[in-house]
C-alpha cells in the first residue's frame, strides 16, 4: 500500500462517531500501520497512526518519525498526516509533540502559546530558502484542545484536498522534503529550545526542606521491548538496549541521591539533579548524560559521539542561553577501557553497567555514583 492509497482509505473508513473498539474498521485500519511492511517510507523512518484512546479523535493522523530524533508523538519532533475534522482535507505537518508538556501547562492557552512561540523560534533558525512552499499553520477545523495544539505545534505544514490528491510521487516527493525541513527543525530546535525559560522547559528540583511526592516523577524512559525496524532489502530485530540503560539507571541513581530526568529535556537523553542539592556543587545545579550503546565490544565509536554531544549540548543548551554549565557524564552498556581516563581529560565522567550493578570513572565514584 502506498502512502496516498493508505490517506485515501482513512478518509473513508474513519467514523469519530463509532468510538475506538477494536472492530470499528477506520481504528483497524489506523492500528495495523505500525506493522505494516508493505507502507511507503523513507529509508530508517517508522510509522504510526492513532484514532484515539477511550474517546475517538476528531483529528486522526498518520505519524513518521525519525527514532534519532524521536519515536513518541508525546515529545520531540516528527512528521505527521493530520485530517480535518470534517476528513475533507489532509495536512503534512512537522510536528512539535506536546503531550509531556500539558503536565506542566495544561491543555488550553499556555500551551498553544508556548508551542507556537516555539515553532516561530524553529522557523527562524532554519534556512528560509527551505520553507517556501510551505504554510506555517494549518486549519483542522475543529475546536477541541488537541487539534488546536496540534496547529499551533505544527512548525511547517502542506495542506491537500482529499478530493483531489496529487499522485504518489508528488506525495512521496513532498514527504521527502518534509524529512529534510524535519533534520534543519531537529538542529534548530537544539539552539532555541531553553529560550522559554527554565520555568516552562525544565523540571526544578525540590530544595531543602520540601517533601518529595514522587522522585520519579519527572523520569519516563521509553519502551525498551524489541521492535523492527525496516531496512531496504531486509528487516532486523533490534533491542532497545539505550532505553533499557536509561530505564535500570534511573532507580539506580535515585537511591544515591539523584534525581532523574526524562520528561522536557529532549534533545538530552538524561538530565541528574541531586534531591537535596550541597554548597560543593552549586555551581553546575544539573548532571548532563548522554547514553550509549557499545556493538561488538568496540566503545571507540560510542566514546566519540558521547565526547562530541556532550560538549555541543553544553554549549548551545547551557553556555549559550548564559546558563550554568553541566557536568558531563557518558553513560554506557559496558566498561570502555582506556577510554574512561580519555573521557575525563576531556572533563567527562564514564559510567557503565558492570557484571555486578554499575562502575565508573574516579570523577564519577566522588559524585557517589558508582563505588
Amino acid at each position: 500500500m502506498d502512502m496516498r492509497d493508505l490517506l485515501l482509505r482513512v478518509a473513508e473508513l474513519y467514523d469519530a462517531g463509532a468510538g475506538t473498539e477494536g472492530h470499528v474498521p477506520g481504528q483497524q485500519l489506523l492500528r495495523s500501520v505500525q506493522k505494516r511492511k508493505d507502507l511507503t517510507l523513507p529509508d530508517g523512518y517508522i510509522a504510526k497512526a492513532r484514532g484515539g484512546q477511550g474517546t475517538a479523535a476528531a483529528t486522526p493522523w498518520i505519524g513518521v518519525f525519525d527514532p534519532r530524533i524521536t519515536e513518541d508523538p508525546k515529545q520531540g519532533l516528527y512528521l505527521a498526516y493530520i485530517f480535518s475534522a470534517d476528513l475533507r482535507t489532509v495536512t503534512l505537518t512537522l510536528q512539535q509533540g506536546s503531550t509531556n508538556l500539558e503536565r506542566k501547562l495544561g491543555r488550553g492557552i499556555a500551551l498553544r502559546q508556548h508551542l507556537a512561540r516555539r515553532a516561530a523560534g524553529i522557523r527562524q533558525q532554519m534556512p528560509g530558502d527551505s520553507l517556501q512552499g510551505w504554510q506555517r499553520q494549518p486549519d483542522f477545523r475543529d475546536r477541541g484542545a488537541r487539534a488546536q495544539a496540534y496547529e499551533k505545534g505544527s512548525i511547517v505544514a502542506r495542506a491537500y484536498q482529499v478530493a483531489s490528491l496529487p499522485p504518489e510521487v508528488k506525495i512521496q516527493a513532498d514527504l521527502l522534503r518534509g524529512t529534510r525541513l524535519l533534520q534543519d527543525a531537529a538542529a534548530a530546535e537544539k539552539v532555541w529550545m531553553i529560550d522559554e525559560g527554565k520555568s516552562t522547559t525544565q523540571v526544578g528540583y525540590e530544595g531543602v526542606g520540601h517533601t518529595v511526592e514522587d522522585p520519579l516523577g519527572g523520569f519516563h524512559p521509553k519502551n525498551s521491548s524489541e521492535y523492527l525496524a525496516n531496512i531496504p532489502a531486509r528487516q532486523q530485530v533490534k533491542n532497545r538496549d539505550h532505553e533499557r540503560l536509561i530505564a535500570e539507571f534511573g532507580p539506580y541513581v535515585l537511591e544515591r541521591g539523584y534525581k532523574p530526568i526524562t520528561d522536557l529535556v529532549h534533545p538530552r537523553d538524561l538530565v541528574l539533579r541531586e534531591r537535596v542539592p550541597r554548597s560543593m556543587h552549586s555551581g553546575a545545579p544539573e548532571w548532563l548524560v548522554e547514553v550509549k550503546v557499545i556493538r561488538a565490544g568496540n566503545p571507540t565509536s560510542a566514546v566519540r559521539e558521547v565526547m562530541g554531544q556532550l560538549h555541543e549540548y553544553s554549549y548551545f543548551l547551557y553556555g549559550e542561553k548564559s546558563l550554568p554549565r553541566p557536568h558531563l557524564i557518558g553513560l554506557f552498556t559496558e566498561d570502555i577501557g582506556v577510554y574512561s581516563h580519555y573521557l575525563e581529560g576531556h572533563g567527562i565522567a564514564s559510567i557503565w553497567k558492570a557484571s555486578a550493578g554499575w562502575s565508573g570513572s574516579a570523577l564519577a565514584a566522588e559524585w557517589n555514583m558508582v563505588g
